[in-house]
């Protein structure tokens, strides 16, 4: 039984790939620390965060419209991840692995809004 948004796979898959990132992302040079490093770091936050604030709004419309927006953060990392590889910050086993992690929580999300 779903008691707090913490019961959530989703959410708890979501936050896995915070820790991840935030470990990842400490290895970026420098430079990137008001730029890319701080973007991948609110994007991935906010997955999470997101997810948590829609089940604490208390209404399936709501909850909808922040997975929504959690699914946005989510395209946002893919995204952000993919930047990095390209300039080499992330090697191709760290990517992908990063990279499949998002997928797995993409479908995650998108199977459980079919279902509110």
């Amino acid at each position: 039984m779903v008691k707090t948004h913490r019961d959530l796979q989703i959410w708890q898959k979501s936050m896995d790939l915070v820790t991840k990132v935030y470990k990842e992302v400490e290895n970026f040079p420098d430079y990137e620390k008001f730029g890319l490093t701080s973007q991948i770091r609110r994007s991935s936050v906010s997955i999470p965060a997101n997810i948590a604030e829609g089940f604490g709004r208390r209404s399936k419309k709501e909850f909808r419209r922040f997975l929504n927006i959690s699914m946005g953060s989510l395209f946002e990392i893919q995204t952000e991840l993919e930047v990095s590889y390209n300039l080499e910050y992330l090697d191709k086993d760290t990517f992908e692995q990063l990279y499949e992690d998002t997928r797995e929580i993409e479908r995650m999300i998108s199977s459980f809004i079919s279902t509110l």
